[in-house]
């Protein structure tokens, strides 16, 4: 197989052969949804697991960050982090420490405990890969599932497409960038965008279910916003259209998807959430972001699941672009 997720079709066929016997289990494995709950008394526990492949650069802070921001779209507080690091042999102690006290200081951030996990120098591996798995709690009548949107709800992006495959590239190829013209301002600018807006939507999120009646909530990962549509879509049996004049593609990831043939809308994403809600909240929803300090764009609808799925661009109706893998995945196997 390729570099990136498993195909769908794959996963789909293997969930459906699994069967959870513990009743506690309120959701387990599904295409789309990204957590599991279960049934803690009185409130629920919200669990979920995730590896950093791709960067090399801050890997630490990357994985804290990317499982919180999985439960942060239960509309779930993240509490307690546990993490596997392996190292490839040419790691150095110094190394090692770095990569933990970056896991450190994103748990910090979030005031989330590390409470556990494994270290070691593994065979075979060039490059560092850590797997978290982050867990906490939200109230009953607070949970949010992205299978949870409703026809003719409104989607709303926040932030932009597509921050964290942009600020990877400009970090970790900007020779490449250089070479291909791109100006160091550009790369700098973009370079930054790993702390500042950062990967995390766990503020957004919040800002979204303490403000509207939230129907979904999806962060962009693999695969990009375009991917991360289509599940929102699948995970909810709708269809959907979006306007692509209103996706908010920044500028600098513009100029690096342009000079390394990469299409943003399926570039790797963190950084951006989706949320579905009633049309009439958008407003409401729009100033809650503002004031958190992040930005909310209306792209499209979701509709009835026989109109498919719609991008209605400068060339008319077309289908929403599909991503086999992730764009940056594609790129890196090309090199």
């Amino acid at each position: 197989m390729e570099v990136g997720k498993f195909p769908a079709e794959l996963l789909g066929r293997v969930l459906a052969r699994n069967r959870i016997a513990d009743p506690r289990v309120l959701m387990g494995p599904r295409i789309g949804e990204d957590a599991a709950v279960l049934e803690m008394g009185d409130k629920l526990l919200v669990a979920t697991s995730d590896p950093v492949t791709f960067a090399t650069d801050r890997i630490g802070w990357y994985a804290v960050h990317v499982n919180a921001n999985d439960l942060a779209c239960r509309g779930a507080t993240p509490l307690w982090f546990l993490a596997t690091l392996l190292a490839p042999e040419s790691f150095s102690e110094a190394d090692a420490e770095a990569v933990l006290d970056q896991i450190m200081e994103a748990c910090q951030s979030l005031g989330v405990s590390l409470v556990g996990g494994h270290s070691e120098v593994a065979y075979g591996i060039d490059r560092p890969i850590v797997m978290g798995a982050m867990l906490g709690e939200v109230e009953r009548d607070r949970l949010v599932v992205t299978g949870g949107a409703q026809e003719g709800d409104s989607i709303v992006v926040t932030r932009g497409v597509a921050i964290e495959g942009a600020a990877i590239l400009a970090r970790e190829q900007a020779e490449a960038l250089r070479g291909a013209g791109i100006a160091q301002e550009v790369i700098d600018s973009a370079a930054a965008w790993i702390t500042d807006p950062g990967i995390s939507v766990v503020l957004d999120a919040q800002a979204a279910c303490g403000a509207v009646n939230v129907h979904s909530l999806h962060d962009v990962t693999e695969g990009g916003l375009a991917t991360a549509l289509r599940e929102v879509a699948q995970a909810s049996g709708l269809g959907l259209a979006v306007e692509e004049g209103s996706i908010p593609v920044l500028p600098e990831c513009a100029a690096i998807c342009d000079a390394l043939g990469i299409h943003p809308l399926g570039l790797l994403g963190s950084g951006a959430l989706v949320v579905t809600l009633p049309p009439s909240d958008v407003p409401a929803l729009q100033a809650a972001l503002t004031q958190a300090g992040s930005d909310g764009y209306e792209v499209g609808l979701m509709i009835d699941p026989e109109e498919g799925l719609q991008m209605i661009g400068y060339g008319g109706e077309l289908p929403l672009p599909e991503f086999p893998r992730d764009e940056l995945a594609r790129f890196l196997s090309s090199c």
